[in-house]
């Protein structure tokens, strides 16, 4: 019963919290693609061939469609007049009753067409199945092909050799090649011709004279030439829509992604503008209660009003003074990296000189060294030139590499500090001890805020991760860069380098000739 509650307790927090979540968070991400983005795209795509009748998308049966009712309604304007021009050649072959016969054949074909082109038109939103419309245009195209096989049909018994079926086979050709043009997104549409290649056969079958027969041979060859011709086009507008469609795909994807990016960013400088909102605000909410713990420490030590009479309280108080030390020089440290990360650490820059600040650190930390008798050898560029910094900044950076070095160099080892050129004309301070290392993945550990390295949390006094991360904020301020070298068990070296631009140069001194 125990473990039943405790698991309905966690599902009800659980809900709770999902629940507690915004709806701007649950929209974050709703609109995150997928992880399997791919796969679920080749099974859409999958099942819309499977539901295609002709193994596309429907989609892009709508889109032939439309391609096609939209050669259709720009070539319905003009088709009539070559139908009126072969009806006039007609009849000056074979007279005004047989042309105005086909003639008027021709026209109830077109005007077939025509009908389920305004149909498609008008109900086309309300439908939507391309199937449908496919054999409803297949319709009216064979009714239009059954007046061009009555046109095949028409013999002329009278007319000169050759001439008239000349003239049948030329206006064929180009009907055919001007419907392939017209109406290639439409699968199978050069079979509305197959009436004229039943009356092509059935007059070859009639007058099997030579001549005719290769014209009548031609001209069905160039049907089937037109069927390729047409259904190589058909695919060439399939493969463009589907390259169409995956560029829409992939721009609405980069979109999403990119709106998910720059929402992330956002999210990313708000959260981290208030956490140094509150790190600035904590840090001085705790530095009055602080002042008082060390004030009265110190009162409480040097015993101003009155003896303590126990040596243990003595203790106590000292504990007590370098306890609230060590977090008052944390609570700097965090104003210092949160006054960097919010834009608000000003420069007072002045001519500098790195190697007495060098020596100053020096002093500072050499009792701390010597308690764990630690050597503290120091290598200085003589004659170095000053640089344009801010003093205060340059020698927090110099204290806090000094400071790292002996707190994690083992006693009787060793910590080296140099200052001189760099190849590029600048200048240099590097410290390096013979402490426990970092292994190489850990270095952007350690370079991070609040961030330390295994080996030195087990070798070493414990520290706050703050030291390293404000050493390269504050370098970056003056343009310049922290390297870190590191090899476990050997040691590890910081180096701060300042560019030849903060370098400033000795002018000579300038001397009147007399």
């Amino acid at each position: 019963m125990r473990q039943t509650r405790s698991a309905a307790e966690v599902a009800d927090r659980r809900s709770m919290t999902i629940a507690a979540e915004s709806p701007f968070d649950k929209n974050i991400v709703e609109r995150r693609p997928p992880r399997d983005a791919e796969l679920s795209r080749l099974v859409r795509s999958a099942r819309e061939r499977l539901t295609s009748n002709r193994g596309i998308s429907p989609r892009f049966d709508r889109e032939l469609l439309g391609q096609h009712v939209a050669a259709l309604r720009s070539a319905s304007v003009i088709a009539p007049i070559p139908i009126a021009l072969a009806s006039i050649t007609l009849s000056a072959f074979i007279g005004n009753r047989q042309a105005l016969v086909w003639l008027a054949l021709s026209l109830i074909g077109h005007g077939v067409l025509l009908a389920v082109l305004q149909r498609f038109q008008a109900h086309a939103q309300e439908s939507g199945a391309p199937r449908l419309w496919d054999r409803l245009f297949l319709i009216g195209h064979a009714a239009v092909g059954l007046g061009w096989g009555y046109f095949a049909a028409i013999g002329c018994g009278e007319c000169l050799a050759l001439r008239f079926q000349v003239l049948q086979f030329a206006i064929l050709l180009l009907v055919i090649a001007a419907t392939v043009m017209v109406s290639f997104t439409l699968r199978g549409v050069v079979f509305a011709f197959l009436p004229v290649v039943a009356a092509v056969a059935l007059q070859t079958y009639k007058n099997p004279d030579p001549a005719l027969m290769a014209m009548h041979g031609v001209l069905v060859a160039a049907i089937v030439f037109f069927m390729m011709v047409s259904d190589q086009l058909r695919r060439n507008a399939v493969d463009r829509l589907k390259h169409q469609a995956e560029k829409d795909e992939l721009i609405a994807e980069l979109e999403t992604a990119r709106n998910i990016s720059e929402e992330a960013r956002r999210r990313a400088e708000e959260a981290n503008l208030a956490k140094s909102r509150f790190l600035a605000t904590m840090s001085h909410e705790l530095r009055t209660p602080l002042n008082a713990i060390l004030g009265f420490s110190e009162v409480i030590d040097n015993e101003i009003l009155g003896p303590l009479g126990n040596a243990t309280y003595a203790d106590y108080v000292r504990d007590i003074h370098s306890s609230g030390q060590h977090l008052l020089n944390l609570i700097n440290e965090i104003l210092d990296l949160s006054r960097i990360e919010a834009g608000r650490y000003t420069l007072n820059e002045e001519a500098i000189d790195l190697t007495a600040i060098a020596r100053d650190c020096i002093g500072y930390i050499q009792l701390k060294a010597q308690a764990k008798s630690i050597s503290v050898v120091s290598h200085f560029e003589p004659n170095l030139p000053n640089m344009w910094g801010d003093e205060r900044a340059v020698r927090q950076m110099v204290l806090n590499l000094l400071s790292n070095a002996v707190k994690f160099t083992p006693s009787g080892g060793e910590v080296v500090i140099c200052v001189g050129w760099t190849a590029g004309g600048g200048e240099y301070v590097s410290v390096r001890d013979n402490g426990p290392g970092i292994p190489e993945e850990e270095i952007p550990v350690v370079l991070s805020a609040f961030g330390q390295g295994s080996l030195a949390i087990k070798s070493a006094e414990q520290g706050t991760g703050l030291g390293l991360p404000i050493v390269q904020a504050l370098a970056q301020l003056h343009d310049g860069v922290l390297r870190l070298t590191s090899k476990l068990r050997q040691g590890t070296e910081a180096i701060v380098i300042f560019p030849y631009t903060r370098v400033l140069e000795i002018m000579p001194a300038v001397t009147a000739d007399h």
